[in-house]
């Protein structure tokens, strides 16, 4: 399986994309801000990390569903993402609920997702599934 996440429009505070699963739209994502400006994966030039307001920064990581113990249940996990760890997709209305993961739902007003507990349940089952045939499941983010 095959996620790609392009960040489309990158604000002051927050960044709303949109997600693709086999290169077919899914959802809205909703991230901290892009510090990542040249878009080479690492931060360089003055790119600074700041916790809990930085997305993560561009590439290509390996997605696993696995249990995280803040949220009390499975969601899935980006491996080996520089600087960052803990790296999950999950719901969550606002950039203030990210600390560098991805949000995922409906972009239906400014800097806001709704339906995203829904929309993050769907994505989980897919994700779920793939693991469970053993497919190798990576997001992309351009």
């Amino acid at each position: 399986m095959e996620l790609r996440l392009e960040r489309l429009w990158p604000k002051e505070t927050y960044t709303v994309g949109r997600l693709y699963i086999d290169n077919k739209f899914f959802c809205n994502t909703l991230e901290d801000k892009v510090v990542d400006k040249n878009k080479n994966g690492v931060f360089d030039n003055g790119e600074k990390k700041v916790y809990g307001e930085s997305a993560i920064p561009y590439g290509k990581y390996k997605v696993i569903y696995n249990w995280s113990p803040k949220f009390g249940r499975n969601l899935p996990r980006l491996l080996d993402v520089p600087h960052f760890e803990g790296i999950l997709i999950h719901s969550g209305n606002t950039a203030k609920d990210s600390a560098g993961c991805i949000l995922v739902g409906n972009n239906s007003a400014v800097g806001r997702l709704s339906e995203s507990r829904y929309t993050s349940d769907c994505l989980n089952k897919k994700i779920e599934a793939a693991q469970k045939r053993g497919e190798s499941i990576t997001i992309n983010i351009v």
